[in-house]
């Protein structure tokens, strides 16, 4: 069953799968900002920071990945924020707020993120992402789940850091 979330306090539905805590993470395509492709989900030599955001062009989304780059730094994850604006847009982004510590991708290209079921699928964000956050864990299995009740508010940046650190 699709999960649900909420805009402003309407509830909007969510394509794709529920996924859970010990369940395999589905590999995605995102496009960076160079327009090259990287992989996310599935298993890999780091553990996996999956960030997702409708906007990186909204003022929560910008907060957010802003605070990622930050807290991450120095930290051995492979972090990866996705939307789904342009990779263009999202370079400008990147540069207008040094954001060096996290790959940004776009989700424009295969809609890949609906495997996370993360795709917003009415209301005014429909075909962007809602906000979540997964972690997952060098054999491929999601860690950690955060998907964010109300789009418009921001994750729990502690609860996030402190799954890490069990990783």
């Amino acid at each position: 069953m699709a999960e649900t979330v909420t805009l402003k306090g309407n509830t909007v539905t969510l394509v794709g799968p529920s996924l859970n805590v010990g369940d395999d993470a589905p590999v995605a395509r995102v496009v960076l900002t160079d327009l090259s492709e990287k992989e996310i989900g599935g298993s890999k030599d780091k553990v996996q920071l999956i960030i997702t955001v409708p906007s990186l062009d909204t003022p929560v989304c910008e907060t957010e990945t802003k605070k990622f780059n930050e807290m991450i730094q120095g930290m051995d994850v492979d972090v990866t924020v996705v939307s789904m604006d342009l990779p263009f847009a999202e370079k400008r982004f990147c540069e207008s707020f040094n954001i060096e510590n996290v790959a940004v991708g776009s989700d424009f290209r295969y809609k890949d993120m609906e495997k996370f079921g993360v795709l917003i699928g009415e209301g005014a964000l429909k075909g962007l992402l809602a906000r979540a956050v997964f972690i997952v864990d060098k054999n491929g299995k999601i860690a950690y789940k955060q998907l964010v009740p109300e789009i418009t508010q921001e994750p729990d940046y502690d609860a996030v850091l402190d799954a890490l650190k069990k990783c």
